[in-house]
């Protein structure tokens, strides 16, 4: 195989990242924008020892399950990886990535055999990170480019509530007319970074954070929260986040309340929540609250029992499980988001004790001073738990761990570690929080085995 060689390729499988796999000459070749059943002419763009990567040059013979993507960005946008095929392929690939995960992986004697799909596969996001740049000498906003930071401007994404789009083109209107710089990451200058929206799927609260690299902006930006305001009514916070940093982080840690409240509330499991701008809370509501339904139906709770919710964010998690007489205990790492956990446990009139620490340090307190859960759940970023977390959680000893998990791959190395701390995986299910994007959640449980932890 040589660079800019053409091959014909049929498109047998899919990455984890969304590449359709095929083979030539005896290698695999990963090609973007593809879907299994494609046939193609297929130009080598990089060659490796035992793998190469290609482009699409024309499409011979299209699979079954192509469609129209509907996005004028779609190829050019690092958000979604399966809109140009069915939505029920998508989900059969989803569940073949869990399903390959647990086997290959983890070794794991059950393998999930369903996924629970969304309802709807549009519209659904309840936040979106727009980065911010100048293009033409004009300021844009959109999203990055794959695996770049090249940002493809995008006037609506479908993925995002429709006023998000009128939102970002006021605020874009209003830089331009008053000559407010993007910010350039190449040189450090500009001033506009991020514009940040959150937005209550039930509650219909939309905050509103301006990634800023200084706070001398804040005169500059008073009228425009002023035609905000006015324009947009269910704005109830506008909030400046001051990032001076070259960093590709997208917030800063200081925060500037400009308009409204430091927060916004939904209503999430029949709980009311309050979010503040750097608080985890799961991006699509609906679907969360279905996931956090089969969380329910694993952790099987009852009166007088202890949970423990790791990685708890604002706490919507133990808040929608911990029912009368129930003892809640969680911790995370983010201040605000234990603020959030602390007020919204408040509000709703819950027994709880929420701990800012690392799920290690927080595990290691909770045991140290005897505390021994009925049930734990724990909610890790994509990187998962490390191995003193897990170590501790099967030290405290619970009859059952509900693992809910963003990365199949990491959940089924953990699962795999637990399983040799004397905990068995008896029940899993994938769910599909993300449609359209590659990202699949997956919930598993395991119970105690006879033999303890030693």
């Amino acid at each position: 195989m040589q660079k800019n060689e053409t091959v014909t390729l049929e498109i047998t499988g899919m990455t984890n990242e969304g590449n359709g796999v095929g083979r030539a000459e005896g290698m695999a070749v990963f090609v973007p924008l593809t879907a299994v059943g494609d046939i193609i002419k297929c130009k080598i763009v990089k060659v490796n020892k035992s793998y190469c990567f290609g482009i699409i040059e024309s499409i011979i013979t299209p699979s079954q399950y192509r469609c129209e993507p509907f996005c004028e960005v779609f190829a050019k946008c690092g958000g979604c990886a399966f809109r140009h095929f069915t939505y029920e392929e998508e989900l059969r690939v989803k569940l073949d990535f869990v399903r390959a995960s647990f086997e290959r992986i983890g070794k794991l004697p059950l393998i999930p055999d369903t996924i629970l799909g969304a309802e709807s596969t549009s519209r659904y996001r309840n936040k979106a990170q727009y980065p911010v740049t100048m293009l033409d000498g004009r300021v844009v906003c959109g999203f990055y480019s794959r695996r770049s930071h090249r940002v493809v401007p995008c006037d609506d994404c479908a993925l995002q509530p429709e006023v998000f789009a009128r939102i970002t083109k006021c605020i874009t209107d209003y830089a331009n007319k008053k000559h407010i710089p993007a910010y350039n990451e190449l040189d450090n200058t500009g001033l506009l970074r991020h514009i940040y929206l959150r937005r209550g799927e039930n509650s219909g609260e939309i905050m509103l954070c301006l990634a800023v690299t200084s706070k001398s902006c804040a005169g500059a930006l008073e009228e425009l929260c002023d035609i905000l305001i006015h324009s947009f009514p269910m704005i109830k916070s506008i909030v400046l986040n001051i990032n001076p940093k070259n960093t590709n982080a997208i917030l800063g840690k200081e925060f500037i309340t400009l308009r409204g409240s430091d927060t916004i509330t939904d209503i999430m499991c029949s709980r009311r929540i309050s979010l503040s701008p750097a608080s985890f809370y799961q991006v699509n509501t609906l679907q969360a609250q279905k996931l956090y339904g089969i969380v329910a139906e694993y952790a099987k709770l009852k009166e007088n029992d202890i949970l423990l919710d790791l990685y708890c964010g604002t706490g919507t998690i133990g808040l929608a499980l911990a029912g009368e007489g129930i003892k809640l205990i969680g911790a995370d790492i983010v201040p605000s988001s234990i603020e959030n956990a602390r007020s919204n446990a408040r509000a709703n009139g819950v027994n709880a004790e929420f701990v800012c620490a690392d799920a290690a340090k927080a595990a290691q307190l909770f045991y140290s001073r005897g505390e021994r859960p009925n049930v734990i759940v724990a909610d890790p970023a994509r990187k998962g738990c490390d191995r003193q977390t897990l170590e501790y959680m099967a030290k405290m000893s619970p009859d059952r761990i509900v693992m809910i998990s963003c990365d199949h791959s990491t959940a089924a190395r953990d699962i795999a570690f637990l399983r040799e701390l004397g905990y068995e995986l008896t029940k899993a299910q994938a769910v599909d929080l993300f449609p359209r994007t590659a990202h699949v959640e997956c919930i598993s449980l395991l119970t105690r085995s006879e033999q303890p932890f030693l």
